[in-house]
């Protein structure tokens, strides 16, 4: 070990060989940037010889290999597409959904160019990035004002924070939910100052259960939609309009529901769930409410609140606002998808029209895709009947028919060929069910499908005998 430890070159001497200059050449890192990835290389080669875990005497050589493995992966994207056969539709683990093309636009042309965020064209003065999307917040929830902060979770615990920090908070303990990332609304409750006052049971509470809580030091009555669970059998819980009317016994109380999801566009027409939408909600004379820009809206990262504009004047004040602020590209985003709302076109929305595909044409799209692979004789192909998730901690009893291909062949375990096609490049994502690879038609694109085929094609030029 410490003749090998011995034989580890210089950093000067290194630097000095013609190796050293010609990967600086290749991969257009300058010396300084170099001498540092030198410097990893050689202490992780030292760590591996202590370790016992290195033999042979060509350390140099080591050297160069391991500088040449950091600096490809120093170049390498860390963020890459991937392409989503799982048929959940709104997949966290993979960016959600994907924008619509007049989002993806607005977003290129403001990233490209110089941009009006905090800046009035009319009066040439200093403006405010609240008002960029406010109108259009306005226009399609029915809202007093609006603004915008970096995600729900956000805007959860910034509502709170200005208004009941100090104060009691009533929540039934059946909406005491814990969501993705151990986000928990008694805890975020505990963060923002707020005092939580629990009323009713796990799956019963009464009206008669917030009037009964009321007190001098009650500042807000908070419901949270149950957007990732859903309690059935003997059960009862209160309405949005009924928390109204509480306010005929406290004047000053605030009435606030954290929707979650936050839907635009009716999905019950179309007999999907029964999640509550925004205006309708909007439209009991509650205070505020507050949901994500990114699940069932289709949009971009955000949380987006919307109610009477006394309450959303003074979060445009609090010095939150500035933390919680979201940059030009979100805003950018955000606007195109709200403006397709505004326009009556919500089924331009990847999410909204991944949901809506009918069987007919989502069994179109896997059939294109069994006629370009049938020249691949390494794979046993067979088109079947599936359920698609919507996914997202949203709608978490719906299951949308959907058609899938599955996949699986001699030469390869299920897990195998799910792990080789996720590994490729592009990544394609899939689901393994019954020990099988299935390809999830309700989330692959018409584009999606050349790039998919392509992916067994090179595994079976990988594996063919």
């Amino acid at each position: 070990m410490k003749e090998l430890l011995r034989s580890i070159p210089p950093i000067h001497e290194l630097q000095n060989q013609p190796t050293f200059m010609q990967l600086s050449k290749k991969y257009d890192v300058d010396k300084t940037v170099m001498t540092s990835i030198l410097r990893m290389a050689i202490e992780g080669l030292r760590n591996q010889i202590i370790a016992g875990d290195l033999e042979g005497s060509d350390i140099t050589s080591r050297i160069w290999n391991q500088m040449e493995l950091m600096l490809n992966r120093k170049n390498k994207s860390r963020l890459l597409p991937v392409i989503n056969a799982t048929g959940t539709i709104l997949h966290t683990n993979l960016g959600r959904t994907r924008l619509s093309r007049d989002a993806i636009n607005r977003v290129v042309e403001v990233a490209s160019n110089y941009s009006n965020l905090e800046f009035d064209i009319d009066s040439g003065k200093r403006g405010s990035r609240h008002d960029i999307v406010e109108d259009l917040i306005k226009e399609v929830t029915g809202a007093e004002a609006a603004m915008v902060v970096n995600n729900n979770a956000a805007a959860v615990f910034f509502i709170l924070n200005a208004f009941g920090k100090g104060k009691e908070v009533i929540v039934s303990r059946g909406q005491l939910v814990e969501i993705g990332g151990s986000f928990r609304i008694s805890s975020i409750m505990e963060e923002s100052g707020a005092k939580l006052v629990e009323v009713g049971t796990t799956n019963k509470t009464h009206l008669k259960d917030y009037k009964e809580a009321l007190s001098d030091d009650t500042s807000m009555v908070l419901k949270v939609h149950t957007s990732n669970f859903k309690i059935v059998g003997f059960t009862e819980a209160v309405s949005t309009q009924q928390l109204v009317d509480l306010k005929q016994f406290q004047e000053d109380l605030i009435v606030y529901e954290d929707l979650g999801s936050g839907v635009l566009f009716d999905f019950t027409e179309a007999g999907i769930g029964e999640e509550p939408v925004v205006q309708k909600v909007l439209e009991t004379g509650v205070d505020i409410v507050s949901f994500s820009g990114d699940k069932l809206l289709g949009g971009p990262q955000a949380g987006i609140i919307a109610g009477k504009k006394q309450y959303i004047d003074k979060l445009k004040k609090h010095q939150l606002a500035r933390v919680l602020r979201v940059d030009k590209m979100s805003f950018a985003a955000l606007e195109g998808t709200l403006q397709a709302y505004a326009n009556k076109k919500a089924k331009d929305i990847p999410a909204v029209r991944d949901m809506l595909l009918s069987m007919e044409e989502v069994r179109e799209r896997a059939m294109v895709f069994l006629d370009t692979v049938t020249s691949l004789n390494l794979f046993h192909w067979e088109l079947v009947e599936v359920e698609s998730m919507v996914g997202g901690g949203t709608m978490p009893e719906v299951k949308i028919p959907s058609i899938a291909v599955r996949v699986h062949t001699d030469t390869l375990s299920s897990q195998t060929l799910a792990d080789e096609l996720r590994k490729g490049t592009p990544s394609v994502v899939v689901r393994l069910q019954d020990q099988h690879v299935m390809l999830d038609f309700r989330t692959i694109t018409q584009g999606e499908i050349p790039k998919i085929v392509e992916a067994f094609r090179k595994i079976e030029l990988t594996y063919r005998d």
